[in-house]
Formats: structure tokens, sequence, C-alpha cells
């Protein structure tokens, strides 16, 4: 009787304790997440390298396009790279040359600039009592214009230690996507022959391929469109009686390349320069207005009419990509978030190609 009591006893024991399979999935679950951690503590950590490194291999796969034009005409590798990054330098240097002298204009009115601003804001301040700001809090305290200008001087401070780290970074996305465009091929036959079997090489070229013509042909016309939105931005800027039409211009073609954020900002900085701008609220916020409806018809009509549905984006994981980019890398990240998402997007397509739905053929 005793020795079936124990067998009873024994029975029920693993009825208490989990299985040593769902034990397993846990064991690995976990080490999936704590390597995914670790992973995103590393990128955040080595950011200063990874970033100008990235950008360097986006920018050299948007112009994966015009490498492979140059190599059928005959280019050589080398003068092929040295030819597309000149190109790029030679962009950045002209759009910096062309903000130097609004931004140094800018510079010399700040005084102006500051109490254009205050006497502005005030009948809108005025109406919230509960800020208690007044005339006179413009006049003296950590608010008033002597005190801005005192710390224009801390923030320029905090530029120029922070230049250093620009300028290393800018050098090695040059030095970077020099070495990219010239080892693009070699480093392309590299991947694909990682792999042992046929399949999966054949994979590896699809997805290569795909990415390079989605992001060519989506930066090259995304460049096109949204150029056409900093003239007209331009335009508005110049209409609506604001300050450096030429630079807003600039600006919105930039945000642009940021998906809500980007013209969220251009919206509310719009409508806060028409307001220091303008005594009449309608005048003021007519500049901010017909931005965001420019932008609103150009990427509700324009964009999907010459892009395609085939390359939409769910906006959530873009609205999360964007975030979540800007968190880790900042501004820059920000503009990364697209082109990553597009870079994922065109993999898991291509991955699962054979889980599309086809169409039927008529009979």
């Amino acid at each position: 009787m005793s020795q079936g009591y124990g067998n009873d006893a024994t029975t029920s024991e693993p009825a208490d304790n989990p299985p040593t399979g769902q034990l397993r999935i846990a064991a690995e679950w976990a080490t999936i997440g704590i390597f995914l951690i670790l992973a995103l503590a590393g990128v955040y950590m080595m950011s200063i390298i990874l970033i100008p490194v990235t950008l360097a291999v986006v920018v050299g796969m948007i112009l994966g396009l015009a490498a492979e034009k140059l190599s059928k005409l005959g280019v050589p590798r080398v003068l092929n790279a040295v030819l597309l990054s000149s190109a790029v330098a030679l962009a950045i240097f002209l759009v910096i040359n062309a903000l130097a002298g609004p931004l140094a204009k800018l510079a010399q009115e700040a005084p102006d600039f500051f109490q254009r601003t205050a006497d502005r804001l005030m009948p809108y301040l005025d109406r919230f009592k509960w800020l208690h700001i007044s005339p006179e809090t413009f006049q003296s305290g950590p608010m008033s214009i002597t005190t801005l200008l005192e710390n224009s001087g801390n923030v320029l401070h905090v530029v120029s230690s922070n230049l250093t780290p620009a300028i290393v970074q800018i050098l090695i996305f040059f030095a970077a996507l020099l070495l990219f465009l010239v080892s693009r091929l070699s480093l392309r036959k590299t991947i694909i022959m990682t792999f042992s079997n046929r399949a999966a090489r054949l994979t590896t070229i699809r997805i290569i391929y795909a990415v390079e013509q989605v992001l060519g042909f989506y930066f090259a016309t995304a460049s096109l469109i949204y150029a056409g939105i900093g003239v007209a931005m331009t335009i508005i800027a110049y209409v609506g009686g604001l300050s450096v039409p030429v630079l807003w211009g600039v600006f919105a073609f930039v945000a642009s390349f940021i998906p809500f954020l980007g013209v969220t900002t251009m919206t509310i900085a719009l409508a806060i320069a028409g307001i220091i701008t303008h005594s009449d609220i309608v005048f003021a916020l007519a500049p901010a207005i017909a931005f965001f409806a420019v932008h609103l018809a150009v990427e509700n009509l324009v964009f999907p009419a010459v892009m395609g549905r085939q390359w939409e984006l769910n906006p959530f994981v873009v609205f999360f990509a964007i975030i979540f980019w800007t968190w880790m890398w900042g501004a820059v990240g920000a503009m990364l978030a697209l082109p990553l998402s597009l870079i994922v997007m065109t993999v898991i397509d291509e991955l699962f190609i054979e889980e599309k739905a086809q169409p039927q053929l008529p009979g």
C-alpha cells in the first residue's frame, strides 16, 4: 500500500512543474531579448561611428543606379567612386554656402529679432493670465532680451565644442562612402558567396538588386518632388512677407524627407514666424496654412501617382521608426528612418515573395 502511495506522489510531481520544453523556449527567448538589448546599447554607444557609416552605406546604395550607368559607359570603378563622392560633397557644399549668408544675416539681426518676437507675442500671451507674463518679463529677469543675448554665447560654446566630433563624422562619412562605392561589387559578391546553396544565393542577389532599385528610384523621384515643394515654399515665404524666403525653401525641402515630424515642425515654425511678422492673425497664419495645404496635396495626390502603391509604407510603422531612430541617433536618425524602413520592407517582400497572392490569369 505504501508502494502504491509513493507511485501516486511520483506521478503527480510533473504536473506541478512546467515541462522542460517550455523552460527551454523561455530561455531561448530570454537569450534573444538580452542580445537585442545589448545590440541596441552597442548601436547607441557607437553612434559617432555608426551614424556616418550607415549614412554612407545608404547614400552609396541610393547612388547604385548612377554607378551602374557610369560602369556601362566604361568609367573605371575607382574614378566612378571619386566622381559620385565628389558630386555628393559638391551638393553639400552648395547647400551650406546657400545657407551661410541668410544665417549670418539672422545672427546680425538677433537683438531686433528678439525684440520683435516679444512685441508680437505679448498680445497673445496676455490672454493666458496663468502664465504670469507681462511686458516687464522681457525687460528684466531670465527672459529679458539682454539675458537671451548673453545665453547665446553659451549656445555658441556648445556648438563649437561639438564642432570637432561633427568634423570627424563628416570625414568618416566621405571615407566610408568612397570605399563603399569602390568595393561595392566585391562586397556584394562576398555577401552572396557566404551562402552555400544556390537558392539562398539567388535570393540574396534578388534582395540586393531590389534594395538598390527601391532606394535609387524612391529618392531620385522624392528629391524632384520635394524640390518642387521647396520652390513653392520660397514663393509662399516671399509673398507672405517672411524674411529670407530661400532659407524657408531649403528647410521645407529637407523637412519633407522626414514624414510627419518634418511637416509638423515646418508648419509650427511658419506660424510663429508669421505671428512675429504680421499683426493681423489671418496674414500671420497664411504662410503656414499654404505650406501645409501644398505639402498635403503633394503627399496624397502627386506622390502616390508618381511612385505607385507598391512602395507604400504603413504610416504607424514609419512614425514608430522615426521616433525610435530619433531617440537613438538624433536628427540624422530621423532622416535615416525612412530609408532603413524601405530596406526592411524590401527584404521582407523579397524573402516572402512565394507567399504573395498570385493573380489568376484568364483561361
